[in-house]
């Protein structure tokens, strides 16, 4: 017998999994949330091996293959790789091994900090690996040629926000000292190249001045990642009404911690817990 059509009152349920070296990715996650508000969303936060930028590649590529594949068995239709490390050193690796499955990643906002600038020279803030990434070079080489970059990277602040004392002196101190350089270069845009930097982005900017222009891309990434969910043929129909959303957050790391930062930044309920183990 031919199923006859779905009833009107059936919904689109998009699975999205969410992953980053720690709790950075929340930026993301937090967009993701605004614009899909129905969506289930299933995140990790590796904490347990963060940050990312201060890892080798091998171990980076290594983590997002396990965490991709654990999100992928947990029904993700989507994937999201939430953080500017993993994004240049693990994406192409993961688009082969699940081509079925749409992935979107995150780079440093390059191109909208071009259409900004007033007088063409960018101050770009990232970790190491993401600044010495080949991914990350021919973006450069693609979009910035005839303008000034001041390229700089920032050892120990993602892992200074990671431990979610934002008002941390020591923090703080981190953040004059790397963006001092930026102002003595008379940038007048500056990217966010992680996304553990936005949940610092007022101490970023009272640091640079106000007449400087910050450029955070986790609202593009959320658009993007639903204009990748329109094509995911996968998608199921759920009839009958809406239940809530629901929003897993996992982690390879403090639990309590996660718990207490969630709370803090986000706007949402959320299912927090450990990581399984072998992931």
């Amino acid at each position: 017998m031919t199923p006859g059509p779905a009833p009107t009152s059936a919904v689109i349920r998009p699975r999205i999994g969410v992953f980053d070296s720690g709790v950075g990715g929340l930026s993301v996650l937090r967009a993701l949330r605004a614009q899909l508000p129905d969506a289930q969303m299933h995140y990790v936060a590796d904490s347990g091996h963060a940050p990312y930028g201060e890892r080798s590649d091998r171990h980076v590529l290594t983590r997002s293959r396990r965490i991709a594949a654990h999100l992928f068995d947990q029904g993700a239709q989507v994937l999201v790789i939430a953080c500017n490390t993993a994004t240049a050193v693990a994406a192409a690796a993961l688009r082969d091994a699940w081509p079925g499955h749409p992935i979107v990643g995150v780079e440093p906002g390059l191109k909208p900090a071009l259409a900004l600038t007033r007088n063409g020279r960018i101050g770009v803030m990232a970790t190491s690996a993401t600044l010495r990434s080949d991914k990350f070079r021919r973006l450069l080489d693609t979009h910035a040629r005839g303008h000034s970059v001041l390229l700089q990277a920032c050892p120990g602040l993602a892992a200074a926000i990671e431990r979610g004392q934002l008002d941390d002196p020591r923090l703080l101190a981190l953040i004059d000292r790397f963006t001092r350089p930026l102002r003595e270069a008379g940038v007048d845009t500056v990217v966010l190249g992680c996304t553990h930097y936005p949940f610092v982005r007022d101490a970023i900017q009272a640091a640079l001045g106000r007449e400087v222009q910050v450029v955070d891309t986790a609202d593009a990434v959320a658009r993007h990642t639903v204009t990748r969910l329109l094509g995911v043929a996968a998608a199921r129909t759920e009839a009958g009404p809406l239940a809530p959303s629901r929003i897993v957050l996992q982690t390879s790391g403090d639990v309590t911690l996660l718990q207490r930062i969630a709370a803090r930044w986000l706007d949402f309920p959320t299912d927090v817990a450990a990581l399984p183990p072998g992931v």
